[in-house]
């Protein structure tokens, strides 16, 4: 077999597939970690810096989400409500919204804000902001967090540049487990060696690749770093990576991959878009939250769930559907950020379009629910934020020593040539020190 084929084969392969991915993916692991690591205590922290926007009030005055979005387009008639959350990814009662047309123009009103704080119980704004910008200044700081960590705050490209990210991440994770495990022996290299060192089993050989030397030097114990932390979370950061292609890549790549395993049914692919988008639904926000309330209520009692309360209401303008979340004693989120328990049903008629439950309906649909739970941190309570809150700042550690190591293997590399320059016996050290 020639040199080159054995190559593109063989363990160095891996190691220069693995060097320059990661590099690719250094600088966006280190924000995205950074940013995940305060994003898995975000409500804890917008309470912290907006207690306003929680006002102590019995739940059971609060109003519906559909009461809710009728009085603020009637208190603001400039703008047009998209969505009502009772408790959404800050905890707090919010309406997303987006300008009417200017009926002297027919361009869209300047509103300056597409996200507005509501008094669950009064109905009255608490705060506007433009979600994930920083001109309303502290207002949107985590907002802007959030907007980092999902689109590097560019939006979609943005949103396709960390989707890519996430592909290539999901797909290093197997190669850097690969790269741990004992490198083959060869026969030639097996006879030179002493017995003793020659009957060592496989695990005894995998072993240092979970430990971390100390004392050491700093490329040692940097290198030991990379490999034993990556090697102990592999499972966490795999669940990460893949989950983070479910985030920005949804509809592509996700859904692909996922219809070809399981049976996977979210309703970007249920329904097809209009020619153009719903200006004026039929049912208005009343009436979809009765309409809601009722189909929900149907399908909660064939499955046996209990309702625990209403969560969101939802215009699609480009489907033509209103989505009725709510929380059930099904769910697998443990914290009021995302809720799973829906029904999607015609904006004009009220005809039941779609009903998904958390877990237990569809395959794909299940595990979907899960990865969100687990990447947004909304399962198994404090220790488990706590752990997420950690993983993306190994995260960071991971890229840092990356690019440490490759900065040294580098210099190194710069150190051989020049002397191979100066002394052309030493080649074969050379080449065997590029190889590694």
């Amino acid at each position: 077999m020639s040199k080159p084929h054995r190559w593109l084969i063989g363990r160095p392969f891996w190691v220069r597939l693995h060097r320059w991915a990661g590099l690719a993916m250094a600088g966006f692991l280190i924000v995205v970690g950074l940013t995940g690591s305060l994003l898995a205590f975000y409500p804890e922290l917008e309470r912290l810096a907006h207690p306003h926007w929680y006002p102590e009030r019995d739940p059971a005055t609060w109003m519906g989400a559909g009461l809710l979005a009728e009085k603020l387009e009637r208190a603001e008639p400039r703008l047009r409500v998209t969505q009502v959350s009772l408790q959404g990814f800050d905890g707090a009662t919010s309406a997303w919204v987006e300008p009417r047309p200017d009926p002297a123009t027919g361009m869209p009103f300047h509103l300056g804000y597409d996200y507005v704080v509501l008094d669950p119980a009064r109905g009255t704004v608490l705060d506007r902001m433009q979600w994930g910008s920083l001109r309303n200044g502290w207002t949107g700081l985590m907002s802007f967090v959030y907007a980092l960590h999902y689109s590097l705050a560019l939006d979609m490209p943005g949103v396709w540049i960390l989707g890519i990210c996430a592909v290539i991440w999901t797909l290093d994770c197997f190669v850097g487990f690969y790269l741990t495990l004992p490198a083959g022996r060869s026969r030639t290299g097996q006879a030179n060696r002493p017995e003793r060192v020659a009957h060592v089993s496989w695990w005894q050989r995998w072993k240092p690749a979970w430990m971390i030397k100390w004392p050491a030097s700093p490329y040692r114990l940097n290198f030991d770093l990379h490999r034993a932390s990556g090697l102990w979370l592999w499972g966490a950061l795999l669940i990460f990576a893949w989950s983070s292609v479910y985030m920005n890549l949804w509809d592509t790549v996700y859904t692909w991959t996922t219809r070809a395993l399981f049976d996977y049914r979210p309703y970007w692919t249920e329904f097809q878009p209009r020619p153009l988008p719903m200006e004026r639904p039929e049912l208005n926000w009343l009436d979809a939250h009765t309409v809601g309330e009722r189909l929900i209520a149907v399908q909660v009692a064939q499955e046996g769930i209990t309702v625990k309360r209403p969560v969101a209401l939802r215009l699609y303008r480009e489907f033509g559907l209103y989505q009725y979340q709510v929380e059930t004693d099904r769910e697998i989120d443990d914290r009021p950020r995302r809720y799973t328990t829906q029904v999607f049903f015609d904006a004009d008629s009220g005809a039941l379009k779609s009903a998904l439950l958390p877990a237990g309906q569809y395959t794909g649909n299940t595990l979907s629910n899960w990865l969100y739970a687990l990447h947004m941190a909304n399962v198994f309570g404090l220790p488990y934020r706590m752990f997420v809150c950690m993983l993306g700042l190994v995260i960071v550690l991971l890229a840092a020593t990356g690019v440490y190591l490759w900065w040294k293997k580098r210099q190194s590399r710069a150190t051989a040539q020049a002397r191979r320059s100066a002394h052309p016996s030493l080649r074969r050290a050379e080449r065997h020190l590029h190889d590694e």
